[in-house]
């Protein structure tokens, strides 16, 4: 979605809706916060960017002391390496052999590494590196819970070797449980996650089986990142969504020992119609994402209700007031459901500093990698 007519210095009050807009002191507060957790545990933290999809974000991550970041798509490593980021892991697998020749020609500008999880992939990787003359990392995918990406803890030895056996980097182990990531009660993730721990260790031991060193376990997501912290066994961190704390992370039981992260991100819009029990908006499924629920209206006691493409439906929450609803004209915060695809429906994120209601333009950030989905 256009920000054409937003300026540096604007007040936020005066962007103009539906708009992605971030709120950079929650941002700010939020990166600080992981790269301090990470920190304190001599852990490395490479956050992942398919939730921002902004090279500018990426920076103040790597500012704060991240490796690197992580990426999905071929496309979006490319985007983010025009960009100026510089260490891009793929942390999926890529069996199509042209877009492994554009990996391969991007590893000879900057740093890259990909996830493998067959013998296929392996072999037209190699292919690949070898025909650009060019060199990338290589991390062996296991499935430890989730039932997505990722091969049987014990078959992780032999294909480690067949990367090896291809003359290419074997960089650790991917062990990331995504359906993890938001099982509501601390209880049943922290079930989740000792049970990936002891599949990647399985998977570590196949390694040591093989004649081979394991240098890293790299996995974890915002939902889960202190158990796999806590593993001893997980050495880097690929959390992503912190950065913007969405309604659905926001939704989950947090631990007392868990870093506090704040909504960062948020859609603004208007009220564009009144009526007697009901408020509309101008921001529909094309403004925010709804695959993990409609979004929250921020601060104010209305419930969202989809209104379709263009429209949003506010009306006073349950035992609430008609007097709730906001009057013809005013300004309405989402925070939306799922921050990742919300991102990838605008062109520009714009950067508030001194809050929504008061804030000033700060900044204004391309969306570098919006609809890289090849």
């Amino acid at each position: 979605m256009s920000s054409a007519s937003v300026r540096i210095g604007q007040p936020a009050v005066a962007v103009e809706t539906p708009a992605l807009v971030i709120d950079l002191d929650a941002l700010e507060h939020n990166i600080a916060r992981m790269a301090e957790f990470a920190g304190a545990r001599r852990l490395r933290l490479r956050p992942h960017a398919k939730t921002h999809k902004c090279a500018a974000i990426a920076r103040l991550q790597l500012d704060a002391g991240a490796v690197g970041v992580c990426v999905q798509k071929v496309s979006e490593a490319e985007a983010l390496a025009r960009a100026g980021i510089s260490d891009l892991y793929l942390s999926n697998e890529v069996i199509d052999p042209a877009k492994l020749a554009r990996f391969a020609a991007l590893a000879g500008t900057v740093r890259m590494a990909i996830a493998v999880d067959s013998t296929l992939g392996v072999d037209r990787l190699a292919a690949a590196l070898k025909a650009a003359g060019t060199m990338a990392e290589v991390f062996v995918e296991v499935d430890v819970g989730h039932g997505r990406c990722g091969i049987a803890p014990a078959a992780a030895g032999a294909l480690a070797h067949q990367v090896m056996s291809h003359g290419l980097r074997f960089g650790g182990l991917q062990a990331y449980h995504g359906a993890a990531q938001h099982l509501r009660s601390e209880a049943e993730r922290a079930a989740a996650i000792a049970h990936a721990i002891g599949q990647a260790r399985a998977a570590q031991a196949s390694i040591s089986s093989a004649g081979l060193a394991c240098p890293l376990v790299t996995g974890a997501g915002t939902g889960t990142f202190i158990h796999e912290a806590e593993s001893g066994v997980y050495g880097e961190l690929q959390a992503g969504s912190y950065v913007f704390m969405d309604r659905d992370y926001a939704d989950n039981a947090w631990p007392a020992t868990a870093p506090r992260f704040e909504h960062a991100l948020f859609v603004k819009s208007q009220v564009m119609s009144r009526g007697v029990a009901h408020a509309v908006i101008d921001a529909g499924h094309k403004s925010h994402a709804i695959d993990s629920g409609l979004p929250r209206v921020w601060q104010r006691a209305l419930a969202f209700r989809n209104g379709g493409d263009e429209h949003g439906i506010l009306r006073p929450l349950e035992g609430g007031s008609a007097a709730a609803l906001p009057a013809l004209g005013d300004t309405v915060w989402l925070v939306p459901g799922h921050c990742d695809p919300t991102v990838n429906l605008h062109d520009r994120l714009i950067a508030v500093r001194g809050g929504l209601q008061d804030g000033i333009v700060e900044a204004i950030w391309n969306i570098d990698a919006r609809g890289c989905v090849q």
